[in-house]
């Protein structure tokens, strides 16, 4: 049987995976909520 605590302590992600994170969190992408945002933002100051 697998001992699933044992194999988490051995496990590493790989470097693909690692570069991978990396260049979403360096990019800064716009997702439907910071549109949102934005818009409540300009509604608010036009008010």
């Amino acid at each position: 049987m697998i001992n699933f605590e044992e194999e988490l302590k051995n496990f590493k992600p790989s470097l693909e995976v690692e570069e991978a994170e990396q260049a979403i969190y360096d990019h800064q992408h716009v997702d439907m909520t910071d549109v949102m945002q934005e818009m409540l933002r300009e509604l608010k100051q036009e008010a």
